[in-house]
């Protein structure tokens, strides 16, 4: 039996060491909206524009993994601008060819997300 998603409940939950800078980061820095929140157990829930949630955790010590969450983007190049104009620590996008345009940046730990703009608009990548 495959399993069953309860797509209400999804949560990419990123650990950070200081709870505020990172809300304020999320919030401000990436414009999503604060849905719940925690504050005494350091614990809050963003929407994002994509339809899934991110999940901030207050925690001692933050170790950066293989997990990378990617973003669409329809400008790459704005995407950039706005973050380093926000002291994001961000890395100029390369290419793959006939598909997109990749950018890694770093949240204040260090954990990596990536910005994505689709080069060729096929209909069922739209």
């Amino acid at each position: 039996m495959p399993i069953d998603y309860n797509p209400e409940n999804c949560v990419i939950s990123v650990g950070v060491t200081d709870y505020a800078r990172s809300l304020a980061w999320y919030r401000d820095v990436l414009g999503f909206e604060l849905d719940y929140e925690l504050e005494q157990h350091g614990w809050c829930e963003l929407s994002t524009p994509f339809g899934l949630k991110v999940g901030l955790g207050q925690t001692e010590q933050v170790t950066p993994g293989s997990l990378t969450p990617t973003f669409g983007v329809r400008d790459i190049d704005a995407a950039i601008a706005h973050l380093r104009e926000n002291d994001v620590k961000v890395d100029d996008w390369h290419k793959i060819p006939g598909m997109v345009r990749l950018s890694t940046f770093y949240d204040p730990d260090g954990t990596s997300w990536m910005l994505a703009q689709v080069i060729d608009q096929k209909p069922d990548r739209a």
